[in-house]
C-alpha cells in the first residue's frame, strides 16, 4: 500500500535561494525523490535551464517521470546510487553544473509503502532497501536482525542510531527471535527500553535509522559524492545539501569545512550556520522538523 500523502519538498524556499537558480542553468538533483525539488528548480530555471534527476529508487524514478513530464526535454532523469550521480552528470553531457541539490530525507513515498519495510507505523517485511531490485543490492534489515551477534548489533544501534541504550536493545532482539516484521521489531525495542513520557521520538526510531544506514550504505555513499561533486561544479556553482540527522549533517559540516579553508579553498561556505525550516513550514509539514541545510559555493 502506497501513502497517498502529498509530497512535500522540505525548504524548498531556502533551497532554491542557496542553488541561486538561474534561467538557462544547469542543475542535478542527485535524491530527485518525487521531484519536488526539481519541478521547483524546472520552473525557476525557465524557459531553457535544464535539469538532471537521479535516484536509486525505482519506484521514486517511476513518479517523478510523471510529475516532471510537462517539462519535455529540458528533464532527463536517470537510475544512479548517490555517489554515482557525478558521474551520471558527466554521462550526461550536463556538466560543468551551476548547482547540485542533495536531499538527504526518506520520502513519504518509501514510508507510506509498507512492503518496504522503513516504517513501524505499519506491519511489513523487514527490508528497508532503498534498491529493492538492484540485484547487488543483497543486505536487508531482516539479515541484520535476525543473524549478526549481540555485540555487533549493539555497535550498529549505538554508532549508527546514536543510540546509549543499545546493548539492553541488542540482547532483547537476540533473545526474541526470528522476527519478521516492523511492528514486532519496534515492539521488541518497546518492551526493552520503555517510552519515555511526554516523548515525541518512539523509542524505535534510532533502531530503524541505524539498520537502515548499514542496509544502505547511506553514509559511505553521501561522503563518496561529496568527494567527487567539486569536480561537476562550473565556478560560482552552488551545492545544497539537506540533511536530517546528525551522522549525516557532520559529514557535510566537515566536509565543507575542510574544502572551503586552507590554502587551497575549491568551496566558499554560504551558511555560517546551519539553516533550519520555519515554524510555519514545520507545522505544515512535521516531516521537516530534523531537516538541517548547509550550502557553499565552489571557486
Amino acid at each position: 500500500m502506497t501513502s497517498s500523502s502529498p509530497h512535500i519538498p522540505v525548504m524548498l524556499d531556502e533551497a532554491l535561494a542557496m542553488l541561486d537558480v538561474k534561467p538557462g542553468g544547469r542543475y542535478l538533483d542527485a535524491t530527485v525523490g518525487l521531484g519536488g525539488h526539481a519541478e521547483a528548480i524546472l520552473r525557476a530555471s525557465q524557459p531553457d535551464g535544464r535539469l538532471l534527476g537521479t535516484d536509486t529508487d525505482p519506484d521514486a524514478l517511476a513518479a517523478s517521470t510523471q510529475r516532471l513530464e510537462p517539462f519535455g526535454e529540458r528533464v532527463l532523469l536517470r537510475r544512479a546510487w548517490l555517489d554515482a550521480a557525478p558521474e551520471a552528470a558527466v554521462d550526461a553531457a550536463m556538466t560543468p553544473l551551476d548547482g547540485v541539490l542533495c536531499d538527504l530525507g526518506v520520502s513519504s513515498l518509501q514510508l507510506g509503502n509498507q512492503a518496504r519495510g522503513f516504517s513501524f507505523q505499519s506491519e511489513g517485511p523487514l527490508d528497508m532497501r532503498l534498491g529493492p531490485q538492484d540485484e547487488a543490492q543483497t543486505l536487508t534489515a531482516h539479515q541484520i536482525v535476525n543473524q549478526w551477534s549481540s555485540d555487533d548489533l549493539a555497535d550498529l544501534i549505538h554508532d549508527y542510531g546514536e543510540e546509549h541504550r543499545s546493548r539492553r536493545i541488542a540482547r532483547a532482539i537476540v533473545r526474541q527471535r526470528p522476527i519478521e516484521t516492523t511492528t514486532q521489531l519496534a515492539q521488541v525495542v518497546v518492551d526493552a527500553v520503555g517510552i519515555r513520557p511526554g516523548s515525541r521520538v518512539h523509542p524505535a526510531t534510532r533502531v530503524f535509522q541505524a539498520i537502515r544506514l548499514e542496509v544502505n550504505r547511506e553514509l559511505e555513499h553521501l561522503a563518496d559524492f561529496l568527494s567527487q561533486v567539486r569536480g561537476v561544479l562550473g565556478i560560482g556553482g552552488r551545492l545544497v545539501v539537506i540533511a536530517f540527522h546528525s551522522l549525516e549533517d557532520r559529514i557535510v559540516k566537515r566536509f565543507l569545512r575542510d574544502h572551503s579553508s586552507g590554502s587551497s579553498p575549491v568551496f566558499r561556505t554560504l551558511t555560517r550556520r546551519v539553516m533550519r525550516p520555519s515554524d510555519a513550514e514545520i507545522e505544515r509539514n512535521p516531516r521537516a522538523r530534523s531537516a538541517r541545510l548547509r550550502a557553499a559555493e565552489a571557486i
